[in-house]
């Protein structure tokens, strides 16, 4: 039986992940339906860090601003052992990344997207749960059930879930959920503090024992507000929640645990022990009991069925990890399916959604998984490279079917993440570009290191192979005069991209994709190899 496809998407799940795939496909002008059981959104700052990629990411979609005046900055960590100060933690990235850390409640998040997302004419169907579905060839049939108890049958081109640890869409899709529980609980509290501690760096005291053992401690991210953090502390056994009867259903416990809240005078209590600062809590806005565990997904999707976040893998929340990878799992998965959505396409491009996100979630389940349990000490690696880790620019997709081989040379490879660089000059604006300026709000752009002929050559070459959905920029060398004719042309007046991109004699050119990261470098840049490049992702004529 022929179905009319009421939407091309459905997304289970207004969290972060959520919101994130919603409000980027329909700025790429996808028909889009989100959908959440909640009535209303919950008003606790679960996550909390905003990792520098994320900031990238929403630079990229236009909405980087309303975040940042929202945020406040992390500048680093104070760390305290037994009441001893010890070395402090500094937050420094290369000065090319353009965005430092940043600490944001996660409904504050959540409501700048939602902001975003309204932009477009879409609005979350709150009190709306997703209860069942179907997949064929063509398409997924979807029914949801509002708070009134109606029932809708939604016929949809794809359907994406965001719905958390508990994921109705991962279950009914049949995905695997490998992993286990912490024995450990923590209590979560959002209180403002009377101590003088520098601003914007986070607290973490512990104390150890006679045999060396974590048996007290002490986490605090500091939140926008005079003084306000959001603490994280051991359980006292009077709060446990362990042993409970009335655990979830499908056996996984993660997240914020409902029944008896700590109290101010609990949080008050930690604080009279490992403060390195007499101090007394105050202004309480939520508290709660939070368990964690470690799992992932066997795949990331199945046909026209996709799982995003929280959905595809939870981990403890060392290093802020946890919503900054669901965020990038939504904004990789939502322009291939904008893309596959216009036709086209290489008819593997969803399926690359697995291939490069499911071991990028692997990674980081492991990795905090060890944190958790050795620190971060244990990963013996430079402290540069740690941090540019943490801050996740570092995620990259070498070896997928959607980008080149590896050249071996220096510079930004196939599956890197193109870096920014400023100091680039137009001929009407009287002030300096960045990189980030001329990929903002774009799909795919070839970047052209290179002389206006070759460049001209290879502009047409991606315009006639991808049917007008490859933009081109050419980049000049400090001192040339920009070409009036031709692709938009800009100056490298520091000398900034020729040094982070490692340009080769002859000229380089740099194929980079929707999500920022570099799909092929060439180098001579030669059109038969440009549309090569191209072939993974477009069809003609398909």
């Amino acid at each position: 039986m022929a179905h009319t496809f009421g939407t091309d998407v459905v997304v289970a799940g207004a969290g972060p992940v959520g919101l994130t795939a919603a409000a980027e496909l329909r700025r790429r002008g996808v028909r889009c339906r989100i959908v959440d059981r909640l009535a209303a959104r919950l008003p606790y700052a679960k996550a909390v860090g905003i990792q520098p990629r994320t900031l990238e990411i929403w630079d990229h979609m236009g909405l980087a601003r309303t975040a940042l005046e929202a945020a406040v900055p992390m500048y680093g960590q104070l760390a305290y052992v037994n009441g001893v100060e010890q070395d402090r933690i500094d937050l420094v990235l290369p000065p090319e990344v353009p965005y430092g850390f940043a600490a944001l409640p996660q409904y504050e998040t959540e409501r700048i997207l939602d902001g975003f997302l309204a932009r477009f004419g879409t609005g979350i169907e709150r009190g709306t749960e997703l209860v069942s579905f179907g997949q064929d060839a063509d398409g997924v049939t979807v029914a949801l059930r509002s708070a009134s108890g109606a029932e809708e049958e939604v016929r949809a081109r794809y359907l994406v879930g965001c719905d958390g640890a508990h994921s109705t869409v991962r279950k009914q899709l049949g995905l695997t959920f490998e992993g286990s529980a912490f024995p450990e609980e923590y209590m979560l509290g959002d209180v403002e503090v009377d101590w003088d501690l520098p601003a914007g760096f986070g607290v973490r005291a512990m104390h150890r024992d006679a045999d060396g053992e974590v048996d007290d401690l002490l986490v605090c991210i500091p939140l926008p507000g005079r003084g306000r953090y959001r603490m994280s502390m051991m359980v006292p056994p009077e709060l446990s929640t362990a042993g409970r009867r009335d655990g979830p259903a499908d056996g996984v416990v993660h997240g914020l645990e409902s029944g008896h809240a700590p109290a101010l005078s609990d949080i008050q209590a930690v604080l009279d022990r490992l403060s390195p600062q007499p101090t007394t809590a105050s202004a309480l806005r939520w508290s709660s009991v939070f368990r964690i565990s470690h799992r992932i997904v066997d795949r990331y999707g199945d046909g026209r069925v996709f799982v995003a976040g929280d959905a595809a893998h939870i981990h403890p929340p060392t290093g802020a990890q946890g919503m900054n990878t669901g965020i990038q799992d939504a904004w990789n998965l939502a322009w291939k399916l904008a893309l596959a959505i216009e036709g086209g396409t290489h008819r593997g491009l969803t399926a690359s959604y697995d291939t490069e996100r499911r071991p990028v979630g692997e990674e980081v389940v492991e990795r905090t998984v060890r944190h958790a349990a050795q620190g971060v000490q244990a990963d013996r690696i430079d402290p540069q490279t740690m941090m540019l880790r943490e801050a996740q620019l570092l995620v990259g997709y070498r070896g997928s079917p959607l980008v080149d081989a590896v050249s071996g040379g220096p510079g930004p490879q196939p599956g890197d993440r193109a870096p920014d660089c400023g100091g680039l000059s137009a001929r009407i604006a009287a002030f300096p570009l960045r990189l980030y300026d001329l990929l903002r709000d774009r799909g795919h752009v070839l970047l052209v290191y290179g002389d206006g002929e070759r460049s001209g050559q290879l502009a047409d070459a991606a315009h006639e192979f991808s049917e007008g959905r490859v933009d081109t920029c050419v980049i000049r060398p400090a001192g040339s005069a920009t070409d009036m004719s031709g692709p938009p042309a800009y100056v490298d007046t520091l000398g900034e991209f020729a040094r982070l991109y490692a340009i080769a004699d002859g000229g380089t050119a740099f194929l980079v994709r929707p999500d920022g990261y570099i799909g092929a470098r060439l180098s001579p840049p030669i059109a038969a190899q440009l549309t090569a490049h191209l072939a993974r992702t477009f069809a003609p004529n398909a």
